[in-house]
């Protein structure tokens, strides 16, 4: 039996977990209020003090440090790489310390796994993280040479819900073609092909618009507003991500709360919703055409698909490209256990970064 430390480190919490190969024997949140985090001028400030939560965390679990086989982090804003799953190394945590692409919680995952790591002398891993980029070369091209697309994709989750269809079909997620919509505050629909993420809307600047960010916006209009002079700089980027999408229109980044508006006879909150969904339909579509129409499955994710009302509009639309699978919520804890226990087990080899 393997027992695996899961890391996830987010905004606004931190999470972790101990399996015992695919069982999860503690699975712990910790809310984190603002107050808690101001006093650090950084999220890499925050290292020891999430360091000590974690660790006193399992004292209280009665966990015993050296029954741990493996630790696990979750993935940082790292340079582009294929996915897998990757063991941690002085780059991979130097680069995450120094913040180079973005101070993220994320970068504090694969740092708290080494330290833990070391102190243990157990290997650590990240699986999947944000800045997998598996895209063919032609779907980098955006039409203007100084904004090639980028990947920056819920990697982790629709990977690992990508593997969990294969598995219910009894087949490989190297044998097939998906197309993953991950349905979350930020909305990433993605082209999977024979294990391949062959391209993806970025979802902070492409494609649908979601609870809080804007998604793909009219070029020549953004680029007037801009220069309005209405806007700093800041104040844009935070209207096109954080107080863009749903919550420009509707006040409220609940999609719950918006579906209860429209139940009660709200106009613009049905008409928003149904915007929403035919955002996606699209996209779905669209990726369904790179896949040039063979898809096996199309599966729909993330946090917004517990809503029976988004699935129902989404696959009414699309059913007839392939059959439709819903995986509600975020699968994060398992995905990067269950990526540990494929090299553990020799089904996967680690890759270095």
């Amino acid at each position: 039996m393997t027992t695996i430390l899961v890391i996830n480190p987010g905004a606004t919490s931190t999470k972790y977990a101990v399996f015992r190969d695919n069982e999860a024997v503690l699975d712990q949140t910790v809310p984190h209020a603002a107050t808690d985090l101001e006093i650090y001028p950084t999220v890499i400030a925050q290292e020891q003090y999430r360091l000590d939560l974690i660790l006193q965390g399992l004292t209280d679990a009665c966990i015993d440090l050296a029954s741990l086989d493996v630790v696990v982090g979750r993935g940082g804003l790292l340079k582009p790489i294929t996915g897998g799953v990757y063991s941690v190394n002085d780059t991979m945590v130097e680069e995450l310390r120094q913040g180079k692409r973005l101070d993220h919680a994320s970068n504090l995952g694969a740092i708290l796994a080494d330290r833990i790591g070391k102190q243990l002398a157990i290997p650590a891993f990240i699986v999947d993280p944000v800045s997998v980029d598996e895209m063919d070369p032609v779907a980098r091209i955006s039409g203007l040479p100084e904004l090639p697309r980028v990947s920056f994709v819920h990697a982790l989750n629709s990977k690992a819900v990508a593997r969990k269809v294969a598995q219910r079909i009894g087949k490989r997620y190297e044998e097939m073609n998906l197309v993953v919509a991950h349905l979350g505050t930020g909305i990433s629909i993605t082209p999977h092909r024979k294990g391949r993420m062959v391209d993806v809307n970025n979802a902070s600047e492409e494609g649908p618009f979601s609870p809080d960010r804007c998604g793909g916006l009219p070029a020549r209009s953004l680029i007037r507003l801009c220069f309005s002079g209405k806007y700093t700089e800041a104040e844009l980027l935070k209207k096109i991500v954080g107080s863009g999408g749903m919550y420009a229109y509707l006040g409220t980044k609940d999609l719950r709360n918006a579906e209860k508006m429209a139940d009660e006879g709200d106009g613009q909150a049905s008409l928003i919703l149904a915007a929403m969904a035919y955002q996606i339909v699209k996209e779905i579509g669209a990726m369904a055409a790179v896949l040039a129409g063979s898809v096996d499955r199309i599966v729909i994710t993330g946090g917004m698909a517990h809503s029976q009302r988004l699935v129902k509009a989404i696959a009414d639309k699309v059913a007839f490209i392939a059959p439709i699978e819903v995986i509600p919520g975020e699968e994060e804890m398992e995905a990067l256990a269950a990526g540990a226990l494929r090299v553990l087990a020799g089904e996967e080899s680690v890759l270095e970064y």
